[in-house]
């Protein structure tokens, strides 16, 4: 029998209720979208040859193919979804990111696993598939999108902050490294009423040519 009484049952609310994340295309004037797929594996290896890519990012033990191979095995609708990033200028593999920790039952979900080619750094690329991926989140009704990095890395922080999204504050040793040592990891937020105005500063930047 059920220990909740009819009166409290009347005033709870609703389950929150989102559209599910599907791996489909996504695309403006600088990036396309497209679903991991494994036509794209020898060009994701390829780009992840040059150290650059990484960074203080370490790989798992059989470094990038067993990254990709885990990004495969872990890709499904509405529970993990990796996007390969296409810069449309030239039609060329530049990175990857993925729509990942989905609740929609608490309308969440993080952005993250992203990684470019060097010469996509300080490039309209990044701004440019953030807003596809934050425009999708928030178009299918999520209210909060979470970005994080690790403490070390002032260059992603840097980003996320440009991006418009809210430093909410620092997870001490939110996760081990591979090498045994423990991450400190900073977290960022955006919810869906600050999206307006999010996608409008990073519409104009963009419309701008402002990396």
């Amino acid at each position: 029998m059920s220990s909740v009484s009819p009166a409290a049952a009347a005033a709870s609310p609703p389950p929150f209720s989102v559209r599910p994340v599907l791996p489909i295309v996504l695309e403006n004037a600088v990036v396309r979208l497209e679903p991991l797929e494994e036509r794209h594996r020898a060009a994701l290896l390829a780009l992840g040859e040059d150290k650059r890519v990484w960074g203080i990012v370490q790989l798992p033990a059989g470094g990038l193919p067993a990254y990709l191979d885990t990004a495969y095995a872990l890709a499904a609708p509405n529970v993990h979804v990796p996007f390969v990033v296409v810069r449309r200028s030239d039609e060329a593999v530049i990175g990857m990111s993925r729509m990942f920790d989905i609740r929609p039952e608490h309308g969440a979900l993080e952005i993250g696993y992203t990684w470019y080619a060097p010469e996509a750094h300080g490039t309209l690329v990044n701004p440019a598939a953030k807003r596809l991926l934050l425009g999708y989140a928030f178009d299918l009704g999520f209210e909060r999108v979470q970005l994080k990095t690790d403490l070390r890395n002032k260059q992603s922080q840097a980003a996320m902050a440009k991006l418009g999204a809210t430093r909410e504050g620092v997870l001490r040793h939110q996760l081990r490294l591979p090498d045994g040592r423990w991450r400190d990891s900073v977290f960022f937020s955006i919810l869906a009423e600050e999206w307006p105005s999010v996608r409008e500063r990073l519409d104009a930047r963009l419309a701008a040519g402002q990396a």
